[in-house]
């Protein structure tokens, strides 16, 4: 897998008078281009010290939106490096999406763009590792006015108003990555879709699984469970989640997550 670390930053300006491309070239070396977005590129490179292959991503600094400082350091590193690196800090996550979703809103982070894409299972273990977060931000109580993260994992208040609170944010696109794993494709694809909060279910799945879909998919962002009404919901709890049930088998049915090797 090409890992992605705080520090595998390329920038081509200087920031606060500082080029911070000096020490990341005595650190790694950059390869071809893997792909590119609307908010930087990313290529394949490989880590000088031992020979690691990794993930670099390359932004310029006039599309990061929000700075931060890290300690000891004088210059101000985007906000994605800065909520990296204060995970790093505290450790791994756990094994399984909402455990990894609750780790980040422990140590105060909100993940912002939860979906398929940036779930990465490991084949052999079946560990799932959260990636990107470009559209993260820190965790508060208050309402967010600004959403960068995927329009169809957005929830309904996000559309009507532009506002929505992290829980019920992070829950909401929860209940559509699952609603893809078990039938394989978003049960969105239009903003009135999304408002309507309908999902019709293309594919048998069991009544536990439906039911908390439903529920992590409800309109009214006071209804939706929280990450540990989640993991206590019967659907996990009777191993279904992890695997083990009819129509609703993460593990056998997880085709739309990205699959590699570690």
């Amino acid at each position: 897998m090409l890992e992605k670390r705080a520090t595998e930053l390329i920038s081509e300006d200087a920031v606060g008078g500082k080029n911070v491309k000096e020490p990341f070239c005595t650190q790694y070396r950059c390869g071809p281009l893997l792909g590119s977005g609307g908010f930087g590129s990313v290529f394949s490179g490989q880590r000088l010290s031992d020979g690691l292959q990794v993930a670099i991503k390359q932004i310029s600094s006039d599309r990061v939106q929000q700075w931060a400082r890290l300690p000891g350091e004088a210059a101000p590193v985007p906000m994605e490096i800065a909520l990296l690196q204060q995970l790093s800090e505290v450790g791994g996550h756990g094994a399984v999406v909402v455990e990894a979703l609750r780790f980040l809103h422990a140590h105060g982070v909100v993940h912002r763009d939860i979906k398929d894409e940036n779930i990465v299972v490991d084949t052999r273990t079946l560990e799932v590792k959260l990636i990107d977060f470009g559209s993260g931000a820190l965790l508060k109580e208050t309402p967010y006015s600004e959403f960068e993260g995927t329009r169809v994992y957005s929830p309904p208040e996000w559309i009507l108003s532009q506002s929505y609170e992290a829980v019920s944010l992070t829950v909401w696109s929860l209940g559509v990555l699952l609603f893809d794993s078990v039938c394989g494709d978003i049960p969105f694809e239009r903003d009135q879709e999304i408002v309507r909060a309908t999902p019709v279910f293309t594919r048998r799945v069991s009544k536990e699984c439906q039911s908390l879909i439903r529920w992590c998919l409800s309109y009214r962002p006071e209804d939706r469970p929280t990450l540990e009404e989640i993991l206590s919901h019967p659907w996990m709890v009777g191993g279904e989640g992890e695997g083990g049930g009819e129509g609703g088998d993460l593990q056998e049915d997880h085709s739309s997550l990205p699959k590699q090797s570690l």
